[in-house]
């Protein structure tokens, strides 16, 4: 059951409770080898940011979502969900350095502090946990609350197992195979097979208070409305589908990372025109993905607008199920030879980067794909005539779109210009239009569950900042559901053997040469659309202070205050 279709509680942290109506990446995949893989390799902290003088206020942020994402400990909603429930009231093993904004942002130890791989079986990870580290409800941190967690998650046998929980993490970490407890503040993760990428997916992996649930009576449900992590936020109060209210953990152990503001309020405002109206009227003081037509006025009047490109694609994921038009690798070369680029750019007000694959063009792994992703309709038009289709034959195609959502940038003006395209050279297009979230959870169901409602094609944007993140989760056989996010259910042997390869290749630069050619078979194969890297707009307030814009998905809201 959803969390907004049975609570309608406001819990504050004080426990008192009232009742209220719910209304450049190589860099990146170098650091992250370099850092992570090598056997018996040490870890250092990251260096703390630069020091900013402001501090307080309260900070009231428009999502894209229609709805608080979970808050306990395995959010929904996308990456969005992760970036305002997930990475501000809890930490993870590992995560993103999000405090500089001219470099991909790189991995860094967050609760472990170093972790090296077994030279005998690389199948096992060893990790030293930090000490010291103490939950929202005053209970430590350790390796019996990694090992709970963990089995939360992957242990349906386990009492605390959780499967709302369960469903929003396996798909990021796939690897996963087993975790043992060596001594108080020691772990040992083993992977189903040696996976270089095991380190990728753990910054996904948050974790709970084993006290505070056994508190609450061993309830997840309550946990979600009385959460307790070790982040920087803890949640003060919780209104389904209007607002949660995150203040500053004055005991967080990371004294780089002490929020600054007093409060910050998480407002959904699924719609884009609904959010720049909520700016412009004073109700928030931050909205997420602006529409691009508001974009000069918003700057006119005085307001900050914020991007920075970063790893990230805009697709179209296509349905290799039986009967997909798709099938067909002509087709899937034709539409993406049908894409005027420019002009959906040209729609975003130029806010997007054109892509020319899954990568970013300017990253080192991008290598030199054999097909060129690029307009050319008439080039477009030839392979479908070859492939038995054309303006005079049309092709008939569904895809699953959304209104909003994490990433989505302007899903529904974006798509309907690629209808319009797309059927110059003979490929019409039918869209069902879903909210967010159920097209969000439609995605770890596949091209074949009957919630995909026949569709051909599914569109939902994607972080592109590792390998596994980029690719293994899609294009992998074994990620097909339930097991990861490969919908559309493709399978390509040799992929999948560039893909064995990649996870068993640990020395960086071989590692990166295996990546490159792998990208390329993947754009010349093209099992996407590929449309699009977003720059991540945001508008806010002039008195809106502290933002460090990331080239990440992912943005630290720590330093951010309101003068």
């Amino acid at each position: 059951m959803l969390l907004s279709s049975w609570i309608r509680a406001v819990i504050s942290r004080r426990r008192w409770i009232k009742f209220a109506s719910g209304i450049l990446l190589g860099f990146t995949l170098s650091l992250t080898l370099l850092t992570a893989c090598q056997p018996a390799a040490e870890v250092t902290d990251s260096a703390p940011s630069a020091p900013d003088s402001g501090s307080g206020g309260t900070v009231r942020i428009g999502m894209t979502a229609s709805d608080i994402p979970f808050t306990s400990g395995a959010p929904n909603s996308g990456f969005e969900g992760v970036r305002f429930t997930g990475m501000t009231l809890y930490d993870a093993l590992v995560t993103w350095d999000l405090s500089v904004s001219d470099q991909p942002a790189p991995l860094v130890p967050q609760l472990a502090t170093e972790w090296s791989v077994d030279e005998a079986d690389p199948r096992v990870w060893t990790f030293k946990l930090r000490e010291g580290v103490k939950f929202h409800d005053g209970s430590d941190f350790n390796a019996d609350a990694v090992v709970f967690n963990f089995e939360k998650i992957f242990d349906e046998n386990a009492p605390q197992y959780d499967a709302r929980q369960s469903a929003q993490v396996i798909a990021r970490l796939p690897v996963y195979e087993s975790i043992r407890k060596v001594d108080d503040y020691t772990v040992e993760i083993t992977t189903k097979t040696p996976s270089s990428l095991l380190i990728n997916q753990l910054p996904f992996m948050f974790f709970s208070s084993p006290a505070h649930y056994e508190a609450l009576g061993e309830d997840w449900t309550a946990f979600e409305i009385d959460p307790s992590g070790t982040g920087p936020f803890m949640l003060e109060e919780l209104v389904p589908r209007e607002r949660a209210v995150l203040v500053p953990n004055p005991n967080y152990w990371d004294e780089n990372r002490m929020a600054k503001a007093d409060r910050i309020e998480l407002i959904p405002i699924p719609e884009g025109t609904t959010r720049a109206n909520a700016l412009l009227s004073g109700q928030v003081d931050w909205i997420e993905a602006p529409p691009a037509d508001t974009l000069a006025m918003l700057e006119g009047r005085g307001f900050q607008i914020t991007s920075n490109g970063y790893p990230h694609l805009w697709p179209w994921q296509f349905s290799f199920a039986e009967g997909s038009p798709w099938l067909d690798k002509r087709v899937r070369q034709a539409a993406n030879l049908a894409i005027n680029r420019e002009e959906i750019q040209a729609l975003l007000g130029g806010n997007m980067i054109p892509a020319q694959g899954i990568l970013l063009p300017d990253d080192p792994a991008f290598g030199n794909p054999a097909f060129e992703v690029r307009y050319d309709p008439d080039e477009a038009l030839a392979l479908l005539a070859d492939a038995g289709y054309g303006p005079d034959n049309p092709l008939d195609v569904k895809v699953l779109i959304s209104t909003s959502g994490s990433g989505q940038m302007q899903p529904q003006p974006m798509n309907e210009l690629i209808q319009q395209q797309l059927a110059a050279v003979g490929i019409n297009v039918d869209f069902e239009v879903l909210v967010w979230e159920t097209l969000f959870d439609n995605w770890r169901q596949g091209a074949e569950h009957p919630d995909s409602r026949g569709a051909h094609a599914t569109n939902i944007t994607f972080a592109t900042h590792d390998p596994f993140a980029a690719m293994v989760r899609f294009v992998y056989t074994d990620s097909a559901p339930p097991n990861s996010l490969n919908w559309g259910l493709y399978s390509n042997p040799e992929v999948d053997a560039l893909i064995e390869e990649l996870q068993e290749t640990f020395d960086p630069e071989a590692n990166l040469a295996v990546y490159q050619r792998l990208h390329e078979t993947l754009v010349e194969d093209a099992p996407f659309l590929f449309v699009a890297h977003d720059v991540g707009p945001r508008a806010m307030r002039s008195e809106v202070g502290g933002f460090v814009q990331a080239k990440s998905w992912f943005q630290d809201i720590t330093p951010v205050y309101l003068n």
